[in-house]
């Protein structure tokens, strides 16, 4: 990792509009570690909510809205989350003549950092009545009765199927990882759905946990995740959807997939 990036670094908040504070990272490391490197066997998309931004009207009195940023996993780079909260932060006493020069300015720069096209959604206050929170859709396993004390590593082992085929949606809040950089815990939920053979409740449970001391960033988890699964089970079609909790006014949802699927930004009671 970069000896420069600003994470787990005391830094000062910008007072000016200033795009060079977002720092890129390529994704081409962490895939290397799971043996993925040319052919990506998944698409998807990484979904940004950021609840903290505000810039000033022309006539200097503050705005603010929600944005949403999707970035396409094609992408080459990933924007670090610290340094997209200075970035944002950057706006707060800059003028801006309209929320669509915001929302402009804001998809110039994002784009640039990742070298693909990145759709930004802005929310103005009119709007926050329209949104609710949701849940995850089908089986929960944390019901689960199982007994684990493997915390340190991803642990596919525990992925196992049985003989019979299925089409199922599964999903557990008993997901956790760390920060590579900081240590800091990663809180999340977790949605596989998937057809063909059965996975085991009970392992794949054990294999969400197995996380629990995983220092390594939200999108290399997802896909690290999407692998262990489509390697181990061989499922006919497979979709792991991670929702994270929000860290710093910002949260991060990552989504692979290996067939169609119409991402639905949902918003769950922690984050």
């Amino acid at each position: 990792m970069p000896n420069d990036i600003p994470l787990g670094k005391k830094v000062q908040y910008p007072k000016q509009y200033n795009p060079e504070l977002l720092f890129p990272i390529s994704r081409e490391g962490n895939r290397a570690k799971i043996g993925v490197t040319n052919h990506l066997p998944f698409t998807g998309v990484d979904i940004w909510n950021a609840y903290e931004l505000s810039w000033l009207n022309s006539k200097g009195k503050p705005e603010i809205a929600t944005a949403e940023f999707i970035v396409p996993c094609e992408s080459k780079n990933i924007f670090e989350s610290k340094s997209l909260k200075l970035y944002l932060n950057s706006f707060n006493h800059h003028v801006f003549p309209s929320i669509d020069v915001v929302k402009q300015t804001i998809q110039k720069d994002l784009s640039n950092v990742c070298g693909q096209t990145i759709t930004v959604n802005l929310y103005t206050p009119e709007s926050f009545a329209t949104m609710r929170l949701d849940e995850l859709d089908g089986t929960c396993l944390d019901h689960q009765d199982i007994e684990i004390s493997d915390y340190e590593q991803p642990n596919p082992s525990y992925l196992k199927t049985l003989d019979h085929e299925v089409e199922e949606t599964l999903h557990s809040h008993l997901y956790k990882s760390n920060c590579e950089i900081t240590q800091q815990p990663d809180w999340g939920s977790v949605l596989i759905q998937y057809s063909g053979k059965q996975i085991d409740h009970a392992g794949l449970l054990k294999y969400i946990i197995s996380f629990r001391h995983h220092c390594e960033f939200h999108e290399p988890c997802a896909e690290r995740m999407f692998m262990d699964i489509l390697r181990q089970c061989e499922p006919k079609k497979l979709m792991v959807y991670m929702r994270y909790t929000r860290r710093g006014g910002i949260d991060i949802n990552p989504l692979r997939t290996n067939f169609e699927v119409i991402p639905r930004n949902i918003r769950l009671i922690r984050q």
